[in-house]
């Protein structure tokens, strides 16, 4: 009978690089080397003498064999991932709540979709958005009004648990014939003879204001808008300028419906973290809520990276 050498790592191997696309975007999923990914795979194609995928195909295109073992990947996973969940159900109980306060507007655009397949996993747990955006979610968290909360910075002062979750670039939105639109990215001088349409959150909370124009010193006028459609249907009228995630914007983009340019020569970038008190951050579906989000988000938003 022949000895197998395959084990789950493998198995979650050829699924982040299915996912993924690439090795190199496999290796940062998995969080491992791209030189140990490859490493695996070449162990299970000399042993059973085989290659599992077209090494040139972008994305990337799989071997029969390849298939073969995804298909087994596909039936064997989702249930050790199942039964693992039931053995924590077992040894600590089903009951919890996840009640997640967030300081940013952009954030339901992926915050939605990992809640909904949070509750295919964890369907005892009560989950729920706290109402509102949030000026100081963080605050809510010693309020006991809220279990997670999604924030875009780091205060050591504060006594949570911060769990990364992704970073991103941050771009001036444009109009098509605005004469900024000419330029290859955007200084902070050329925000002062402009206004900037932003939400209506405080100075501290918006990157643009807190990396690049507070230490400028420069103050542009300013207009606020709760909706993003609005601030780009403000910017396409040449009413201002916005400066917003690229992965929120991407869409419109698409579409032609206004410019995006970098802000300063290296780009703007933004942080997210899933702040937590530590006795929440010891709960099992926690943690799985962290990397599900982290997965999602990398794999399904535009120039999205890992932290």
């Amino acid at each position: 009978m022949m000895q197998s050498i395959l084990e789950l790592r493998h198995l979650k191997t050829l699924v982040a690089l299915r996912e993924a696309g690439n090795l190199l975007r496999a290796a940062t999923l998995l969080n491992v080397t791209q030189s140990a990914l490859s490493h695996q795979i070449k162990q299970l194609e000399d042993h059973h003498g085989t290659p599992l995928f077209e090494r040139k195909s972008v994305p990337v295109r799989f071997t029969p064999a390849g298939e073969r073992l995804l298909k087994l990947a596909d039936a064997v996973l989702p249930q050790v991932a199942e039964s693992e969940r039931d053995l924590v159900r077992l040894a600590q109980g089903t009951a919890g709540q996840l009640r997640i306060a967030v300081e940013c507007h952009t954030c339901f655009d992926w915050l939605m979709p990992s809640m909904d397949v949070f509750r295919g996993r964890w369907p005892e747990v009560e989950l729920d958005i706290v109402s509102g955006f949030q000026a100081d979610p963080v605050g809510l968290l010693y309020e006991h009004r809220a279990d997670v909360a999604i924030v875009s910075d780091i205060d050591p002062d504060e006594a949570v648990d911060y769990h990364p979750l992704f970073r991103f670039e941050i771009v001036a939105l444009l109009a098509h014939d605005h004469p900024l639109a000419k330029k290859e990215y955007l200084t902070a001088r050329d925000f002062a003879g402009d206004t900037l349409i932003t939400y209506p959150v405080p100075d501290d909370m918006l990157d643009v204001v807190r990396q690049v124009l507070k230490p400028a010193g420069v103050q542009p006028e300013r207009r606020t808008t709760e909706l993003t459609v609005a601030m780009l249907q403000l910017v396409a009228s040449r009413r201002g300028i916005a400066a917003l995630p690229l992965w929120a914007v991407q869409p419109y983009l698409n579409r032609n419906y206004v410019t995006a340019r970098r802000i300063t020569k290296n780009g703007l970038t933004g942080r997210l973290y899933a702040a937590s008190a530590p006795d929440i951050s010891a709960k099992p579906y926690l943690g799985d809520f962290v990397e599900m989000t982290r997965e999602s988000c990398y794999l399904n938003l535009d120039s999205v990276e890992l932290l």
